[in-house]
């Protein structure tokens, strides 16, 4: 028997500051109504929120569960909403699904596989040594107390990105600059960030370069045209920036608190303990249903938009123990998995044995999230921290 989604009773898509341990207000309300709650879309009209574990995971593999934006609501204003392009006018692997996607992804898939992403793991821990000294030397008399989410937490991961990918680093400026663009409401912003990525592309792809974004040129089916190897490499790119730069924030936080043991956090396990509990994006990405179908007793018409409450499910007390969804599952498992949490551990590798004595300017307890609002994540406000030998 057939029956109506409950309604959320708290606005999961709100903008919000709160204390950096306080969860977010939504979270146990959109569990506690049902395994799948309705909710008001940002761009307007329903969206159905899965908030339950397993049927998360079979809406992650359901073949008419698409990510293409062409199956939006079509009264949705895709800039409102924060939709690319739709899989035909621009192929990513954000977009395709079925055989299309399998094709570009096998493309993808082997210059980031964990074997391939440890060759960058010397360079990648140089980086993090090198921002952070250059952190201590700024000569303003504060005593090496600095702010790592003001520049810190952008730059290293773009600067780790750019390197992957070939871009040159004397771009990583542009880099920043462009994926801080992302952010505007203004489309004329957004258009001026986007012909930035273009350039960083175009510099990566151009003679002599040496990264993988030469490989993934050489990978991608024939039919791909330049301008759209430019996408894909502007989806790495600020993806590598949108996703890490958070997180990195939260685990520093978590790392430099006065009153954890060292040990404790210098292990593989602490930094996925950390995703888990501060996941990069709090909802998958937008999809829809491509045709009507029934979810956990609950009829969704076609063009229904779906999200998955990643960080709802990764923190549901009653969870079971097992793979969380902080990188997603099914076909769509982030490409970039591995190369994020080796960034993260590097950066805890290089506090630990460069600044032993870095902590906290503040205690934790002070430390303050912003919910960027939509379906984008949280980001530490600011993080004070002294940075010591």
């Amino acid at each position: 028997m057939m029956t109506d989604a409950p309604k959320a009773t708290v606005d999961p898509f709100a903008v919000t500051t709160r204390k950096v341990g306080e969860p977010h207000p939504a979270r146990a309300a959109l569990r506690a109504a049902g395994p799948i709650v309705r909710a008001q879309a940002p761009a307007g009209g329903p969206v159905w929120i899965i908030t339950d574990d397993a049927l998360a995971r079979e809406a992650l593999v359901h073949p008419h569960i698409v990510k293409d934006p062409a199956y939006a609501p079509a009264s949705w204003d895709p800039r409102i909403a924060g939709l690319e392009p739709t899989a035909a006018a621009q192929p990513s692997l954000t977009t395709l699904d079925g055989p299309a996607h399998t094709r570009l992804r096998r493309a993808h898939a082997p210059l980031f596989t964990a074997r391939r992403m440890r060759d960058y793991s010397a360079r990648i821990t140089t980086f993090a040594r090198e921002l952070l000294t250059e952190l201590t030397d700024d000569g303003d008399g504060t005593g090496g107390t600095v702010d790592l989410m003001a520049d810190f937490t952008t730059r290293f991961p773009l600067t780790v990105v750019c390197d992957v990918l070939g871009v040159p680093l004397d771009r990583v400026d542009q880099a920043i600059a462009a994926c801080r663009r992302m952010y505007s409401a203004d489309p004329e912003e957004v258009g001026t960030a986007m012909a930035a990525f273009a350039e960083l592309a175009a510099a990566a792809l151009s003679d002599g370069r040496d990264g993988l974004a030469v490989e993934l040129r050489a990978q991608v089916p024939d039919e791909i045209t330049d301008s759209q190897l430019h996408y894909l490499l502007f989806t790495l790119i600020y993806a590598g920036q949108l996703t890490t730069d958070p997180s990195l924030g939260f685990l520093l936080a978590r790392v430099l608190d006065a009153d954890r043991p060292a040990e404790e956090s210098a292990t593989d396990e602490f930094v996925r303990e950390t995703l888990r509990l501060h996941a990069p994006a709090p909802f998958t990405l937008w999809r829809f249903a491509s045709a009507d179908l029934d979810l956990a007793e609950v009829r969704l018409p076609a063009r229904s938009p779906i999200l998955i409450d990643i960080q709802g499910i990764n923190t549901d007390p009653g969870r079971s123990i097992g793979p969380d969804l902080t990188f997603g599952a099914g076909p769509h498992y982030c490409t970039g998995a591995h190369l994020a949490q080796l960034e993260l551990r590097a950066v805890v590798e290089v506090l630990r044995t460069d600044f032993p004595g870095a902590r906290l300017a503040v205690p934790y307890t002070e430390l303050r999230q912003t919910d960027l609002g939509g379906i984008q994540g949280s980001r530490l406000t600011a993080l004070p921290v002294r940075l010591r030998p």
